[in-house]
């Protein structure tokens, strides 16, 4: 069973940068997708992006587009969430989740980190 653990999380002014990691442990990444979910005080989880560990391709939700992008580096087992042009919109705990086939739905998911603070001041 793999463990995930997002790091990165903080405080930045709108229109900053920020980059959150998502490293697992217990077992590599070999397959599958790793996701990028994020939920805001009194809100449901929202899919963010999600990367497919194969092959790398991407897929992000259109209120991150262009903004937002994923990496993974397998030497490191850790999956990335690039964000930048940061609104305060955007500020929400983040978590990452790994699943089989990847989707946008928090039931595609059955591995989950703790979740990581990103504040997005005006």
């Amino acid at each position: 069973q793999v463990q995930l653990v997002e790091s990165g999380g903080r405080l930045v002014q709108a229109g900053g940068s920020l980059r959150l990691s998502c490293a697992a442990s217990g077992r590599s990444f070999s397959s599958g997708a790793v996701a990028w979910f994020r939920q805001a005080l009194g809100k449901l989880r929202q899919f963010v992006g999600v990367i497919m560990w194969n092959n790398g391709r991407t897929n992000y939700d259109d209120s991150v587009k262009g903004r937002f992008t994923i990496t993974r580096d397998s030497a490191k087992n850790t999956v990335y969430l690039q964000m930048s042009n940061l609104k305060p919109d955007d500020t929400a705990v983040y978590y990452c989740a790994a699943g089989r086939f990847g989707g946008a739905f928090r039931s595609d998911y059955g591995t989950w980190g703790q979740g990581t603070q990103v504040t997005v001041s005006s």
